[in-house]
């Protein structure tokens, strides 16, 4: 394994010597007798952390610091300095130096100094990685599909990225709202700062007004200490407040005093709080027409409409079918470590042809669902039997089935009804069910964990206790 490097510029030989000796066992060191041969070194080879003396005769440590914080910002810089210039070393840590060690050198404080500088930059490295993969992950480049539509979508989002406006994105459910609120800000100005998102439907309106705007110790029974809410926590970054069609028109209020004044109030709190917050907004109702009826404010609503993102349903947009099913397949077969190769045109032809009324969601839960089960190379027409039926894709128009049950829930319960047939024709011997239905006991056991799929009475068997 490799040593890391460490840089140590000192004009005096014997400080030089002195470093080295004490870290040669642990690091490499790499020296230097002036600040020339320091920067010089430092753009030769990688460098992983930095010992700068503050006096040096032609470019001084204070300078050095300076450029190498330019070239490599999360490098960790260590001082030296004379007791009589402590001073100096402080203001240089204002400049980002990482600490300061003065001569004489204690070998001990010098060890634990690196170490922790070293500890710092192994952190700030996968920080900043975690954050490319985040910008990576949603970024809106990696919004999927090239229709028409879609491309209006993006044009939209590099319009308003860097700036403050507030966006109302429509859609219906599962069209991806909330990954088109998270291209937003992690691809512009606030992207290195907290992105909060808030499912309003699901929090009782009783509770929305604290977890939005927090509460003092005492404000009511059982807050019994204070709780930031999450404007607060989304402070300097965004908050990003889903199906906001929900909220309850008290609730309502006080959102737009906050988009007037920029200020929230804590419950049971005597203090406007200023906040400085980019709102994000989602809703799958028809807001004009909740106005309309009074059951949104207006004046809120053109607070919040301010740029407005309509998403498109999959039905119409179906160019975009195979891209969105391709991307799935591929991220699915990785996870669940899938034998299957690809979809055969002939299914795709056929989930193109769907009208997917659960949108980009139901599509993924399928692809999912289809990876899981199946073990042969291709998934074919015949693996799409639950979608299709017997007449192929044009029964696949409408949200719900005949009986009137619900897509997902059909789907579900075709699979639910094939694999408690094959394990009842195996007496629920897992391998023989999983060769039936011609896929791997691993998946079987997945799918059936996934659906719940439990032998009746099975705990009392294995359990003697529970007899």
């Amino acid at each position: 394994m490799n040593k890391r490097r460490i840089l140590i510029a000192d004009d005096e030989l014997g400080s030089r010597e002195s470093l080295r000796m004490i870290l040669k066992d642990t690091y490499e060191v790499i020296p230097a007798e002036n600040g020339t041969e320091a920067l010089k070194a430092f753009s030769d080879q990688k460098i992983d952390a930095a010992i700068l003396d503050i006096v040096m005769p032609d470019i001084d440590g204070i300078e050095v610091l300076r450029r190498l914080r330019e070239e490599d910002p999360l490098l960790p810089v260590i001082m030296v300095t004379a007791t009589q210039s402590v001073k100096t070393a402080v203001d240089a840590m204002k400049l980002g130096a990482f600490d300061y060690i003065t001569k004489p050198y204690d070998v001990n404080e010098i060890k634990l100094v690196i170490e922790k500088a070293m500890q710092s930059r192994a952190v700030m490295n996968e920080l900043t990685y975690l954050r490319s993969e985040v910008k990576r992950t949603y970024g809106f480049e990696n919004i999927i599909g090239d229709s028409s539509v879609i491309r209006a979508v993006f044009d939209t989002i590099k319009k308003v990225k860097d700036t403050d406006s507030t966006v109302l994105i429509s859609g219906e459910s599962g069209t991806g709202k909330e990954l088109i609120a998270r291209a937003v800000h992690f691809s512009g100005a606030r992207k290195d700062k907290p992105f909060i998102a808030v499912h309003c439907a699901a929090i009782p309106s009783t509770l929305l007004e604290s977890e939005l705007f927090g509460h003092e110790k005492g404000a009511f029974t059982g807050a019994d200490q204070r709780k930031l809410g999450k404007f607060e926590l989304a402070d300097t970054g965004t908050i990003f407040l889903d199906e906001i069609g929900e909220m309850d028109p008290a609730i309502q209020a006080k959102m737009l005093r906050v988009l007037q004044e920029q200020e929230i109030n804590r419950v049971g709190g005597t203090k406007p709080i200023k906040i400085d917050v980019r709102i994000l907004a989602a809703t799958n109702r028809d807001l004009k027409k909740a106005v309309q009826e009074g059951k949104f404010r207006e004046d809120l609503y053109y607070r919040i409409n301010v740029v407005p993102i309509q998403l498109p349903p999959l039905r119409e947009r179906r160019e975009d079918i195979p891209a969105i099913a391709t991307f799935f397949f591929d991220k699915y077969k990785k996870e669940l470590n899938s034998k299957v190769q690809g979809i055969s045109p002939e299914a795709m032809k056929l989930l193109q042809g769907c009208d997917w009324p659960g949108n980009v969601r139901e599509l993924e839960n399928t692809i999912e669902r289809l990876l899981a089960l199946i073990n042969h190379p291709l998934i074919q027409v015949e693996d799409l039997s639950f979608i299709a039926g017997e007449k192929g894709a044009e029964t696949v128009s409408s949200p719900n089935t005949k009986e009137g049950v619900k897509f997902d829930e059909a789907k579900a319960q075709f699979e639910k009804d094939i694999i408690l047939e094959a394990l009842e024709k195996s007496n629920w011997v897992t391998s023989q069910a999983a060769r039936i239905l011609g896929t791997t006991r691993r998946i079987l056991k997945y799918r059936m964990d996934q659906l719940g799929i439990k032998k009746e009475g099975k705990d009392q068997e294995e359990t003697p206790a529970g007899k």
